[in-house]
């Protein structure tokens, strides 16, 4: 399989959570989201929670506006959250599990026994020509599911395997890794676009990069964490770097 270039969708979340930390309207997602792009972003992502506690609506109009590449709405599968994309219409929309009391999506969605709630949201922002993507666990069983959802794009949760690398668990680590790798294979064997995110950083980006199937990688936290040491563009330049060295290797 040709290794493609892989694309880096900037997640932006964390911009607003410290803007919102005291209120009002510093620092601006927007002038973050503007960075990223100039320093090799492919995408945006911003994920709209249902307490708003960081992304807030005039964010995802101001960037649905403003930005010159695609802004991909990480949503809940609710029926508030569908009608804001209609009415947005965002390149892509991300389904993603969502609990109120969550620090971070914990986990993917699970596709197979929420098959019948999320087919018709599916259907309507397809119809609408909205981009669906399944944020979901990387099994085969899953790959399935989602195709037979026909959802075009999975983004694979590589929350496990960072829990991993970050634990220096090297047996845990190849473990999940290879969940990512037989996932990949055969999701895009079924003819699914691949994508993968969460938790990943300059240490554990590599194995993910590397693996041919997978076509773009969201990536939020660590980079606005970098951002605070080496500056946003810095940040987004160091992680593409390392995206392209794996990819090439």
């Amino acid at each position: 399989m040709t290794s493609e270039k892989l694309r880096l969708g900037v997640n932006i979340d964390h911009v607003a959570t410290v803007r919102n930390a005291r209120g009002g309207d510093y620092p601006d997602p927007m002038r973050a989201a503007l960075l990223a792009v100039e320093a090799g972003a492919d995408g945006i992502t911003a994920h709209l929670r249902e307490d708003r506690r960081h992304i807030r609506d005039s964010d995802i109009v101001a960037l649905k506006r403003g930005l010159s590449v695609p802004l991909n709405f990480e949503m809940a599968a609710t029926d508030e959250m569908v009608a804001i994309a209609l009415s947005t219409r965002p390149h892509a929309a991300c389904l993603v599990p969502e609990k109120r009391e969550e620090r971070t999506t914990e986990g993917g969605l699970d596709i197979i026994r929420g098959r019948d709630h999320l087919a018709p949201r599916i259907r309507a922002l397809s119809e609408a020509g909205i981009r669906v993507s399944l944020f979901v666990e990387p099994e085969p069983a899953v790959m399935e599911a989602a195709r037979a959802l026909g959802a075009p794009v999975v983004e694979l949760h590589t929350g496990s395997y960072c829990e991993a690398a970050l634990d220096d668990d090297a047996a845990r680590t190849a473990h999940e890794l290879a969940r990512i790798r037989r996932a990949a294979e055969h999701g895009a064997g079924l003819g699914l676009e691949i994508h993968a995110g969460h938790g990943l950083t300059l240490g554990s980006v590599g194995p993910v990069a590397a693996l041919p199937q997978i076509r773009e990688l969201n990536i939020g936290h660590s980079l606005i964490a970098d951002a605070i040491f080496a500056g946003l563009a810095q940040a987004v330049r160091d992680m593409r770097a390392a995206m392209d060295r794996a990819r090439s290797s």
